[in-house]
């Protein structure tokens, strides 16, 4: 979690915190050059209101601060006196998940080059390595149909989610849920090194596909190794990192 530097708006400890470690998420995955210019969205659920965080529209990810963030309503509408605008692409597709699923806390969409080319290819992550081997089971598929800005477009993005955490939008980018911001945060991470690997895999031969058996066993021994709470070791020791240069995104 987020450590405070100041405060900068007036708002409630809860929603203060939850800035702090949105902000901070979307300068790690500017550090780890996972951006698209100033589009594409993470966005964050403020706790105990119907109401949700995202970026500021014409900012860079390394330019969101925890006070810049633009809070709106389940409707999209803009809460406080917040300038900046928000990306209609990014609220069409977000809001379908944040007013349907109760669980879904944390929601991040990319454009990365590796899982741009996995959802553009018709297998979409195939079992064939570590990381990809994870997420056999628990991957959706969404037919390409543009840009996301029609609203009936959420109910088809809902039943092709199918109660997973992971949506490939094909011929797009990824979308991942979690229940948590550092849940969100280790998913993406761990999918985003499975797309590398996939894409780098297909250029040097032919993939190995992983067994139905041995996927079982490698889904089912991943909670001997992994600590309690899901990412949010992996999530603060980033912070940490993030922590020793850049600390512009407390204000």
């Amino acid at each position: 979690m987020a450590t405070q530097l100041r405060r900068n708006l007036e708002c409630s400890p809860e929603e203060w915190q939850a800035r702090l470690d949105l902000a901070a998420c979307y300068r790690l995955f500017d550090m780890f050059g996972w951006s698209e210019s100033i589009y594409n969205h993470i966005t964050l659920r403020v706790p105990g209101e119907d109401a949700w965080l995202i970026n500021p529209y014409g900012l860079l990810w390394d330019e969101v601060t925890a006070s810049n963030l633009v809070k709106v309503d389940r409707d999209g509408n803009k809460m406080g006196d917040n300038p900046y605008p928000v990306n209609k692409a990014g609220f069409t597709q977000h809001s379908c998940f944040h007013n349907n699923l109760d669980w879904a806390h944390a929601i991040v969409h990319t454009h990365t080059p590796d899982t741009m080319a996995v959802c553009s290819t018709e297998e979409g992550l195939t079992p064939t390595n570590f990381y990809s081997c994870f997420f056999a089971g628990m991957v959706g598929y969404h037919d390409f149909e543009g840009i996301t800005v029609r609203a009936e477009e959420g109910e088809r993005l809902l039943r092709d989610l199918g109660g997973k955490q992971i949506l490939m939008l094909r011929n797009h980018g990824p979308v991942v849920l979690g229940k948590t911001l550092p849940e969100m945060f280790f998913m993406y991470y761990m999918l985003q090194r499975a797309c590398e690997i996939q894409v780098r895999t297909g250029s040097a031969g032919t993939p190995i596909r992983v067994s139905d058996e041995v996927i079982r066993i490698h889904q089912r021994d991943r909670d001997e190794v992994a600590l309690a709470g899901f990412g949010e070791a992996d999530f603060a020791a980033w912070v940490r990192k993030l922590e020793r240069t850049d600390t512009g995104w407390k204000q």
